[in-house]
């Protein structure tokens, strides 16, 4: 069994009603898998891990300071991979500047019915791609310090 399908029957469990209580942006999000893995080489990286545990990986691919291709990688629960999925759709496209726009106020607004004690979640997600951000940034203006790292850690 995948871990879709693990998150599905959980989810289930917890909430035999999941399809009448949320959204269609939510449940599309929640359960939408194409953005669900590691990117090779990707041009930044973000990893953020939340107070309640949950961690979140997000990969970018950038070019011409526009950004192709996000994906990420999520231990958390069916919030915070809705939020992760919805952070990805929302980055795609948009220039590096404007990513930067992308706040946890607007995934929550996307999803519609993300639940409120779980607003961290989207905090989380946004905190992942902000750290993408800024280490695509870091290659791309001080390259040299990735090597640095390398060489004397």
């Amino acid at each position: 069994m995948g871990q879709i399908e693990i998150r599905c029957e959980k989810m289930e469990q917890k909430d035999p009603y999941l399809h009448r209580n949320h959204s269609l942006h939510y449940l599309q999000m929640a359960f939408l898998s194409d953005k669900h893995e590691i990117m090779e080489n990707p041009d930044g990286y973000g990893k953020r891990t939340g107070a309640c545990g949950y961690t979140v990986k997000m990969y970018i691919r950038v070019r011409h300071e526009c950004i192709q291709s996000v994906t990420f990688i999520s231990d958390g629960g069916i919030n915070t991979y809705a939020c992760a999925n919805t952070v990805a759709l929302l980055a795609e496209g948009k220039t590096i500047n404007k990513a930067w726009e992308i706040t946890p106020e607007q995934v929550t607004g996307y999803l519609k019915t993300l639940p409120e004690e779980d607003l961290h979640c989207a905090e989380l997600a946004a905190g992942a791609l902000y750290l993408a951000l800024v280490n695509y940034r870091e290659h791309k203006y001080y390259p040299w310090n990735e090597l640095y790292h390398q060489t004397f850690q």
